[in-house]
C-alpha cells in the first residue's frame, strides 16, 4: 500500500540509524513491526493471573503428588 506521510527529520534519521539501514521503507516496517509485537505481548501479559482455569492450588498440589 502506497502512503504519503511527513516525519520529522531528525526522527527519521535516529530511526534509520537504530534500524541500522540506509533504506526508509525497511526502518520503518521494522518499527511498525516492533510497536504491533510490543502491543501484543503488553496485551498478552495483561492476561497474568487474571485466567481461572477451574483448579486450585489445592487440587493442582494433589495432582502432581498422584502423578
Amino acid at each position: 500500500m502506497r502512503t504519503l506521510i511527513d516525519i520529522d527529520n531528525d526522527l527519521m534519521k535516529d530511526l534509520l540509524r537504530e534500524a541500522n539501514t540506509g533504506v526508509k521503507k525497511e526502518a520503518i516496517v521494522l518499527a511498525i513491526k516492533t510497536y504491533l509485537n510490543v502491543k501484543r505481548r503488553e496485551r498478552l501479559a495483561s492476561l497474568i493471573g487474571n485466567y481461572n482455569f477451574g483448579y486450585t492450588l489445592e487440587e493442582l498440589e494433589k495432582t502432581r503428588q498422584d502423578g
